[in-house]
Protein backbone atom coordinates (compact mmCIF):
# COMPACT_ATOMS: atom_id res chain seq x y z
CA UNK A 1 0.00 0.00 0.00
CA UNK A 2 1.42 3.50 -0.83
CA UNK A 3 1.97 5.75 2.01
CA UNK A 4 0.18 8.32 -0.04
CA UNK A 5 -3.29 5.93 0.25
CA UNK A 6 -2.47 5.18 3.83
CA UNK A 7 -2.48 8.79 4.32
CA UNK A 8 -6.22 9.57 2.54
CA UNK A 9 -7.87 6.41 4.99
CA UNK A 10 -6.11 7.15 8.30
CA UNK A 11 -7.82 10.87 7.47
CA UNK A 12 -11.07 9.31 6.05
CA UNK A 13 -11.03 7.24 9.28
CA UNK A 14 -10.25 10.62 11.61
CA UNK A 15 -13.22 12.67 9.80
CA UNK A 16 -15.73 9.93 10.50
CA UNK A 17 -14.35 9.30 13.83
CA UNK A 18 -14.90 13.01 14.64
CA UNK A 19 -18.26 13.40 13.09
CA UNK A 20 -19.20 10.03 14.95
CA UNK A 21 -18.43 11.85 18.30
CA UNK A 22 -19.22 15.66 17.77
CA UNK A 23 -22.39 17.43 19.36
CA UNK A 24 -25.18 18.85 17.14
CA UNK A 25 -23.45 22.28 17.83
CA UNK A 26 -19.95 20.55 16.90
CA UNK A 27 -21.43 19.57 13.69
CA UNK A 28 -22.88 22.58 12.92
CA UNK A 29 -19.58 24.19 13.15
CA UNK A 30 -18.25 21.38 10.88
CA UNK A 31 -20.43 21.80 8.14
CA UNK A 32 -20.17 26.08 8.51
CA UNK A 33 -16.21 25.44 8.20
CA UNK A 34 -16.69 22.37 5.40
CA UNK A 35 -18.76 25.23 3.14
CA UNK A 36 -16.26 27.67 3.68
CA UNK A 37 -13.33 25.23 2.69
CA UNK A 38 -15.21 24.37 -0.68
CA UNK A 39 -15.72 28.21 -1.51
CA UNK A 40 -12.03 28.90 -0.91
CA UNK A 41 -11.08 25.51 -3.03
CA UNK A 42 -13.88 26.74 -5.50
CA UNK A 43 -12.09 30.02 -5.51
CA UNK A 44 -8.64 28.40 -6.71
CA UNK A 45 -10.46 26.39 -8.92
CA UNK A 46 -11.83 29.55 -10.60
CA UNK A 47 -8.37 31.28 -11.17
CA UNK A 48 -6.67 28.24 -12.29
CA UNK A 49 -9.63 27.78 -14.79
CA UNK A 50 -10.30 24.31 -13.74
CA UNK A 51 -13.83 24.16 -14.29
CA UNK A 52 -14.51 20.62 -12.94
CA UNK A 53 -13.23 20.78 -10.17
CA UNK A 54 -14.64 24.06 -9.57
CA UNK A 55 -18.30 22.82 -10.24
CA UNK A 56 -17.49 19.82 -8.11
CA UNK A 57 -16.23 22.30 -4.88
CA UNK A 58 -19.13 24.24 -5.79
CA UNK A 59 -21.21 21.49 -5.56
CA UNK A 60 -20.37 20.23 -2.66
CA UNK A 61 -20.25 23.93 -0.90
CA UNK A 62 -24.44 24.10 -2.23
CA UNK A 63 -24.88 20.36 -0.62
CA UNK A 64 -23.46 21.61 2.71
CA UNK A 65 -25.62 24.53 2.61
CA UNK A 66 -28.45 22.59 1.59
CA UNK A 67 -27.90 20.48 4.47
CA UNK A 68 -27.57 23.74 6.90
CA UNK A 69 -31.33 25.13 5.54
CA UNK A 70 -32.97 21.03 6.09
CA UNK A 71 -31.29 20.95 9.52
CA UNK A 72 -33.41 24.51 10.84
CA UNK A 73 -35.91 23.65 13.28
CA UNK A 74 -38.87 26.17 12.07
CA UNK A 75 -41.18 25.18 15.14
CA UNK A 76 -38.95 26.00 17.93
CA UNK A 77 -36.68 28.58 15.68
CA UNK A 78 -39.49 31.10 15.26
CA UNK A 79 -37.87 34.14 13.50
CA UNK A 80 -34.11 32.97 13.18
CA UNK A 81 -34.94 29.94 11.73
CA UNK A 82 -37.56 32.09 8.80
CA UNK A 83 -34.33 34.63 8.30
CA UNK A 84 -31.78 31.55 8.33
CA UNK A 85 -33.84 29.88 5.86
CA UNK A 86 -34.15 32.53 3.63
CA UNK A 87 -30.49 33.11 3.59
CA UNK A 88 -29.40 29.79 3.44
CA UNK A 89 -31.92 29.52 -0.06
CA UNK A 90 -30.14 32.81 -1.16
CA UNK A 91 -26.88 31.48 -0.69
CA UNK A 92 -27.36 28.30 -2.40
CA UNK A 93 -28.63 30.49 -5.66
CA UNK A 94 -25.62 32.79 -5.78
CA UNK A 95 -23.57 29.34 -5.44
CA UNK A 96 -24.87 28.39 -8.45
CA UNK A 97 -25.07 31.91 -10.31
CA UNK A 98 -20.94 32.07 -9.25
CA UNK A 99 -20.71 28.97 -11.27
CA UNK A 100 -22.31 29.17 -14.04
CA UNK A 101 -20.86 32.47 -14.23
CA UNK A 102 -17.32 31.74 -13.11
CA UNK A 103 -18.19 34.66 -10.51
CA UNK A 104 -15.57 34.48 -7.75
CA UNK A 105 -17.02 37.75 -6.23
CA UNK A 106 -20.27 36.13 -5.78
CA UNK A 107 -18.26 33.05 -4.09
CA UNK A 108 -17.20 35.87 -1.42
CA UNK A 109 -19.68 37.01 -0.92
CA UNK A 110 -21.41 33.92 -0.02
CA UNK A 111 -18.42 32.96 2.21
CA UNK A 112 -18.71 36.26 3.62
CA UNK A 113 -21.88 35.54 5.16
CA UNK A 114 -21.20 32.04 6.12
CA UNK A 115 -18.24 33.20 8.19
CA UNK A 116 -20.53 35.84 10.15
CA UNK A 117 -22.89 33.18 10.58
CA UNK A 118 -20.14 30.61 11.96
CA UNK A 119 -18.47 33.64 14.15
CA UNK A 120 -22.05 33.34 15.71
CA UNK A 121 -22.03 30.02 16.05
CA UNK A 122 -18.82 29.64 17.61
CA UNK A 123 -19.41 32.46 20.40
CA UNK A 124 -22.46 30.26 21.39
CA UNK A 125 -21.49 27.74 24.25
CA UNK A 126 -21.00 24.54 23.08
CA UNK A 127 -23.60 23.49 26.29
CA UNK A 128 -26.57 25.60 24.98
Amino acid sequence: MSSRLALRQYQRVGAQTGVEAASPHRLIQMLLGGALDRIARARGCMQQRDIAKQGENIGVAISIVSALRSSLDMEQGGEIAANLDRLYEYMGRRLLEANMQSQSELLEEVAALLREIKEGWDAIADQV
